[in-house]
């Protein structure tokens, strides 16, 4: 007996080594990935927008079109010319409350800013799990424990469409949702992040569980710094004109692709807990969009409830009401460019 004691208590030994082995592994491997840096292109932009060409035309023969008759132009043709209808105008003025409204539409509708930096963008919860970590959304108001405060530019492209800090590591930030913003959208959202009220809140950094330090050491959590392969190339200046049609749509699917992957046909969403269930293909697939119509479509992402009665589960769920905001044009967009992609079994 003392003997088979002795075997079970070496082996027990031996087992616990292997799990402190194996947990000193896991943690070199995912302080690794977190150290690592990244280098990307350094890009600037205005903050705001000034007004484009077409913008000031309208807005000029609107201030024309509101003014009295004109007099009779004198015979002098050395009298002066009519005074501009936009002199005295503070286009700068304009243009940042123009593009804050711009920028609160993308948030409200697109972007989901105040999913992981709560309603008013002092910070919040991305997940809170001892197993897995936890993640604060970091404050991004210029309130006190700002990690904005002193951005430039340049520091919110790498941090939103690259996934990288200002020190070069990379973030939890899912930036590849974000990776086809063009430089003016962006400018907007700055634009009404910025206008909004002071928070005074100091989130804490980052912490991993044992659960979501393997799955950072296995790669079954991925920083989107290491997902996205082209840090250099520059992005659109301009978004594409807001139009019922795949072009748009397809801009707008940008957002769709952290759960729904590259081809939209949907799966496990990796390094998602798990209650949340595998995303939908969004292809027209038997087994994705094939047999709906847009009117379908439209209601399932307004009130989250399917053609067949069945409710949308975890996270898509929580997208609801972000996708209740989208324009008609929008959501016409996004359904025409859903049409073009080749129909996908899902994964």
């Amino acid at each position: 007996m003392s003997k088979i004691l002795k075997v079970i208590g070496g082996a027990a030994a031996a087992a616990t080594l292997l799990v402190i082995g194996g947990a000193v592994a896991a943690t070199v491997a995912r302080d690794a990935r977190l150290d690592a840096t990244v280098t990307t292109h350094t890009v600037e932009f205005p903050i705001p927008f000034p007004l484009s060409a077409d913008e000031l035309a309208t807005l000029r023969a609107e201030r024309l079109a509101a003014l009295p008759p004109a007099e009779p132009a004198p015979a002098d043709a050395s009298a002066p010319p009519p005074a501009d209808p936009l002199d005295g105008v503070d286009l700068t003025a304009l243009a940042l409350e123009r593009a804050v409204a711009r920028g609160a539409h993308l948030a409200a509708s697109r972007y989901a800013c105040v999913e992981c930096h709560g309603k008013d963008l002092g910070g919040g919860t991305m997940f809170d799990d001892p197993m897995v970590g936890t993640a604060m959304g970091p404050n991004l108001t210029r309130g006190e424990g700002s990690v904005t405060r002193d951005y430039t530019a340049a520091d919110w492209d790498r941090i939103v469409r690259h996934g990288v800090k200002k020190d070069g590591h990379p973030t939890i930030m899912p930036s590849e949702d974000f990776l086809a913003m063009s430089d003016r959208e962006l400018s907007d959202l700055i634009a009404w992040i910025r206008s909004q009220p002071d928070v005074d809140r100091v989130q804490p950094p980052v912490s991993f569980g044992p659960l979501g330090t393997v799955l950072i050491a296995a790669e079954q959590i991925r920083f989107s710094a290491s997902k996205i392969t082209d840090h250099q190339g520059a992005h659109a200046v301009e978004p594409p004109q807001p139009t019922p049609d795949a072009t748009f749509g397809k801009h707008l699917a940008q957002v769709c692709t952290g759960c729904h992957g590259l081809a939209f046909a949907g799966g496990p969403i990796p390094g998602a807990p798990p209650d949340w269930a595998p995303s939908a293909n969004l292809t027209p697939h038997a087994d994705g969009l094939q047999g709906w119509s847009f009117d379908q479509f439209k209601v399932a992402l307004q009130t989250g409830v399917k053609p067949d009665g069945a409710p949308f589960r975890a996270p898509m769920d929580l997208n609801v009401k972000f996708a209740a905001r989208m324009t008609e044009v929008e959501l016409q967009a996004l359904w025409a460019f859903l049409q073009t992609l080749p129909p996908a079994p899902g994964n």
